[in-house]
């Protein structure tokens, strides 16, 4: 039976699931106090809040997954001014000497949000921030399904009867779309012709609905990001899209990234300590937020194309021996630094 002592901080651990949580207590000193497992649903948070409180003061929640099943709690919690840590690997070590279970990972996240390890403020993913991502996502894959549906027209034409092969050849995709949407297949005769027409009227179809929904988030998307990062848009190279996925890695808590250098490393372009013995050097981070990363990419590759100031500083930088690469890895720092100077910040106190 467990001995309770109400007056006894303690920090909590939980392994989010999608049908159940499972949640750990530890004591001051790294004590067990006790697991449990809860429902996902409002009742099942309140019941695991109660559990932990009934161990004593609440101090920190380290929580597994709040971008994903773990969202709700966190949401919970934070809504009754929990501080919650997000936990985004387990302990390897621990999980080679006592194998993979719940509990388990329950009681590692615990320990990470108590030792530091995991030090991360969970986004709180209730502002406009959290409405650009639902937009993003969308929008993602709309992309990824035109991309595709129009390669499938391509490949429709360059095998189809010679009749529509020559009379779709050679088009843009654009124009690709707009002629095969006005098809109108009519049954007998050749019946590949036939096939083929119905297939690029559909594809093509296909590729003019979700034109219109990507049109339509990059409509809601915008006035978002003008509301919540006015400035942001007015960095060279930073389009809506961009802008709008920077601010998701931030979150809707700006207070969350405490420094320039934080965000840099928050999106993988804070070179990595690699030294060892009388070597100093530093690696590349492969870590990060990997979409964060890309989106500062496309500012940078703009910027080489078209800013003159970009232009003189990756000739310079060419003739002092250096790879493009190298150069685009700085040019993403340099980047960082600016969009964290346009990131909204907390008011002050």
């Amino acid at each position: 039976m467990t001995i309770v002592e109400p007056h006894r901080a303690v920090i909590g651990g939980v392994d989010t699931h999608l049908d159940l949580h499972v949640a750990a207590a530890l004591d001051a000193v790294g004590g067990l106090r006790g697991v449990e497992e809860f429902a996902t649903t409002t009742a099942g948070y309140e019941e695991l809040l109660v559990w932990l409180s009934g161990f004593g003061p609440v101090l920190r929640v380290g929580v597994e997954g709040t971008g994903s099943y773990g969202a709700g709690l966190a949401r919970f919690l934070l809504d009754h001014d929990i501080v919650v840590v997000e936990v985004d690997r387990p302990n390897r070590q621990e999980r080679a000497r006592k194998g993979k279970s719940d509990p388990v990972d329950a009681i590692e996240a615990a320990r990470a949000a108590q030792s530091g390890r995991a030090s991360g403020v969970a986004k709180t993913r209730d502002g406009a921030v959290e409405a650009m991502r639902a937009l993003l996502v969308v929008k993602r894959s709309a992309r990824n399904q035109c991309t595709s549906a129009r390669v499938q027209m391509r490949h429709l034409v360059f095998t189809a009867p010679d009749e529509l092969r020559s009379r779709f050849f050679g088009l843009t995709k654009v124009e690709l779309v707009k002629q095969a949407s006005t098809l109108r297949p009519r049954q007998g005769g050749d019946a590949v012709a036939y096939a083929t027409r119905v297939a690029l009227r559909t594809l093509a179809r296909r590729v003019q609905h979700l034109t219109a929904e990507i049109t339509q988030c990059r409509s809601l998307l915008r006035p978002l990001v003008e509301a919540t990062a006015p400035g942001l848009l007015g960095l060279y190279g930073v389009g809506v899209e961009v802008a709008a996925i920077l601010l998701v890695a931030a979150g809707d808590n700006p207070g969350r990234i405490k420094s320039e250098a934080a965000f840099a490393h928050m999106c993988g372009v804070a070179p990595l300590e690699a030294s060892s013995g009388k070597v100093t050097r530093h690696r590349l981070n492969r870590g990060g937020n990997r979409q964060a990363n890309h989106a500062l990419f496309c500012v940078v590759v703009t910027r080489m194309a078209s800013d003159p100031r970009t232009i003189d500083y990756v000739e310079r930088r060419t003739k002092e021996g250096k790879s493009t690469s190298e150069i685009v890895r700085v040019l993403k720092r340099y980047v960082a630094r600016e969009v964290f100077q346009h990131l909204p910040r907390p008011p002050a106190a």
